[in-house]
């Protein structure tokens, strides 16, 4: 998986606007190049400690990504205080199996992004190549 600095840069802007609310959003890209990180509101009823991407958002994201001839390679979303890893709520609420999730982890001096793909019930790490 690779993006750019700019994408990269962008997921960790919109996660400290957010904290101490989870931010989250939509990966687009295709050939497992993210592109374009595309905001979302958080609609859960506690959004301190989860997320939920809003509907339209989400039919939004995908018809205007098509349009442009980008898909959504999966979502993205920030734990404002804790680690960039998966929590039980992120994984018992995971629902598009293939996809990849982007974490944010505000808990470091320095925030960390690092990715995950949702696969056989479980999430497995992958690597995030960042150029440009």
């Amino acid at each position: 998986m690779t993006t750019t600095r700019d994408v990269r840069d962008r997921l960790i802007a919109h996660a400290r606007e957010e904290s101490p609310r989870e931010c989250c959003g939509l990966l687009l890209g295709r050939d497992g190049e993210v592109a374009e990180a595309r905001r979302a509101r958080n609609v859960a009823s506690s959004p301190v400690t989860r997320f939920v991407i809003d509907p339209k958002d989400h039919i939004d994201a995908r018809r205007e990504g098509r349009a442009r001839g980008l898909e959504i390679l999966g979502f993205y979303h920030s734990h404002p205080h804790g680690a960039a890893v998966p929590s039980a709520t992120d994984l018992a609420e995971a629902a598009y199996p293939g996809c990849i999730y982007a974490i944010i982890g505000l808990a470091a001096d320095v925030p960390e992004v690092r990715v995950f793909e949702l696969a056989n019930g479980n999430f497995h790490e992958r690597p995030l190549v960042t150029v440009g």
